[in-house]
């Protein structure tokens, strides 16, 4: 049979943080939610992308013009001869599919995000790291939404059962039941993000409403899956870290017999990212939520017997 392949935008060995013992993660092109908080916002879309280093760029000191001439859109020139800075048509760059501009950009300053991988690729890559993953590691699918390559996301699961590797999925559960429920057949070990537990305050900051995702979490938790899941949630101060969104969230997971919690401080590790891909990061004034209100939305889940860990205090 012909081998699939997936779009992954980066490949991480050694994390500790997704997912029992050491692992190698693997971040999968395409999402459907949208979030403006995204620390990887290169996975947004099922697609290569340019991303411009306004750092690694010599056109400035060097005046190397290798991707203005490159470029057959157009989409790159010089401001000035002054000041020998670069000028970006960005509405032109989201229209490209060629990205000539990375291949004859020779410093890094234009980089290509997302490569296509095969089944036997992939598992090269996995035998490679598999010596340092240690009695309780294996291999985690994040994303972007892993699911929404479920082709590709199934195969590599089949092959990791095969070669007995421990699987992961990191997932918004923004994807079809059947599809969900198929593809936890070959995984271990799961999280899914819940956002918030207001319909509408989930659209407004990641454009999608939160019912297909509570569905699919209420069904996988009634379904015989044997594997272990654990629900994520980034505290955003001002969005999600009421007491009311907190109670709601500890409710319905008891409802279903959800034991596990995993709250995540919001942080702005991705904010250069946006800047790369030419997009405005809503949240550039935003802070980390302290300590005082992850004590408080730890405590509300903690007082209804559901284990919750902060950050990457986690006994994965």
């Amino acid at each position: 049979m012909e081998e699939k392949k997936g779009l992954i935008f980066d490949i991480q060995s050694y994390s500790v943080h997704d997912g029992p013992g050491c692992r190698t993660l693997v971040f999968l092109s395409g999402c459907p939610l949208r979030c403006e908080w995204c620390a990887n916002p290169e996975g947004m879309e099922f697609r290569e992308r340019a991303m411009f280093r306004a750092t690694k760029c010599v056109h400035e000191s060097q005046g190397c013009v290798r991707c203005i001439e490159a470029c057959p859109h157009g989409a790159v020139s010089s401001a000035s001869v002054e000041e020998r800075m670069l000028d970006i048509d960005i509405e032109k760059c989201k229209k490209c599919r060629t990205l000539e501009c990375t291949e004859a950009c020779l410093n890094e300053g234009f980089v290509k995000s997302g490569k296509w991988y095969s089944e036997k690729e992939l598992m090269r890559v996995f035998n490679r790291d598999r010596d340092f993953w240690g009695r309780d590691g294996g291999v985690t699918f994040s994303g972007g939404e892993p699911l929404l390559q479920k082709d590709f996301v199934s195969a590599m699961l089949k092959r990791c059962r095969e070669s007995y590797i421990h699987t992961a999925l990191e997932t918004t559960a923004h994807v079809d039941q059947e599809v969900l429920l198929e593809i936890m057949e070959y995984v271990d070990f799961a999280f899914i993000d819940l956002k918030h537990m207001d319909p509408i305050k989930h659209q407004e900051k990641t454009g999608v409403r939160n019912d297909l995702i509570l569905e699919n979490i209420a069904a996988l938790a009634r379904s015989s899956w044997p594997g272990r899941l654990v629900i994520r949630i980034p505290i955003i101060e001002g969005y999600n870290d009421s007491d009311e969104n907190a109670l709601a969230s500890a409710e319905f997971l008891s409802r279903l017999g959800l034991k596990e919690v995993n709250i995540l401080p919001f942080h702005r590790l991705g904010e250069s990212k946006w800047r790369q891909l030419g997009m405005d990061y809503p949240y550039q004034e935003q802070e980390p939520p302290g300590d005082e209100i992850l004590g408080r939305v730890q405590d509300i889940f903690l007082d209804r017997d559901i284990l919750c860990y902060v950050a990457n205090d986690t006994p994965f």
